[in-house]
């Protein structure tokens, strides 16, 4: 079975595009909910690779981020949210 990077939380993680060391941070990311309506989630925390911006995001904030997209109501075509774990 694969490897979780909750299993690793002290494991250097490599990028699987161009091998550089993925580095923790926080970033502003869209995602599209429906048909029409973008939201950004701002200060979200991701491993991001310093040489080709890939990103992974750990399955306790996709989690989150799952619950806060469920509660967009699709109103509006774009929607700010800041991420709150």
């Amino acid at each position: 079975m694969g490897k979780r990077w909750e299993d690793e939380e002290d494991a250097v993680m490599q990028c699987t595009v161009c091998g550089a060391t993925l580095r923790p941070t926080t970033s502003d990311l869209p995602f599209k909910v429906r048909e029409h309506t973008i939201v950004i989630l701002k200060n979200l925390p991701v491993l991001e690779c310093p040489n080709c911006v890939q990103y992974l995001i750990a399955d306790r904030e996709f989690s989150r981020v799952e619950q806060m997209l469920a509660q967009v109501n699709g109103a509006a075509e774009l929607e700010i949210l800041r991420y709150v774990a």
